[in-house]
């Protein structure tokens, strides 16, 4: 028994091995002159403008919690469909289980589509526009 245990220490020393020696031999290796182009923040090929000090919306991050409570559902469901049939005939369980974990996500997806969430374009207010010919 102990010995399955070794089995795992070992390869996590030699993980960390590979890592801790691929990090010195790149620092070894690589040429080490920084100059101003080089320390610049890269994004997309694009030249930064301003600071890193803006707004954005919340919308985006929301966006991004709801995807990823979908993701974890379909990484929990799937393993549960390609053994229900094992499980299903012990007893009915199991699919109780899973009827009430779908039924809370439909409770929170039925939520988070009433609040609104899911428009990604919300009207902040009246949009004015001024007549032809007058400037703002």
């Amino acid at each position: 028994m102990y010995f399955d245990f070794a089995n795992v220490l070992v390869y996590l020393l030699v993980a960390c091995g590979f890592i801790l020696g691929s990090l010195v031999a790149g620092r070894l290796i690589r040429r080490q002159r920084p100059d101003a182009s080089k320390l610049e923040t890269y994004e997309c090929g694009e030249q930064t403008i301003g600071t890193a000090w803006i707004q954005f919306n919340v919308r985006f991050y929301i966006i991004a919690l709801i995807f990823l409570i979908f993701d974890v559902e379909i990484a929990v469901l799937f393993p549960w469909t390609t053994i229900f049939k094992e499980v299903s005939q012990s007893s009915p369980v199991a699919f109780i289980e899973m009827g009430v974990f779908l039924v809370i996500l439909l409770v929170g997806y039925v939520y988070v589509w009433a609040k609104g969430d899911l428009e990604w374009l919300k009207s902040l207010g009246e949009v004015r526009t001024a007549p032809p010919g007058e400037d703002r």
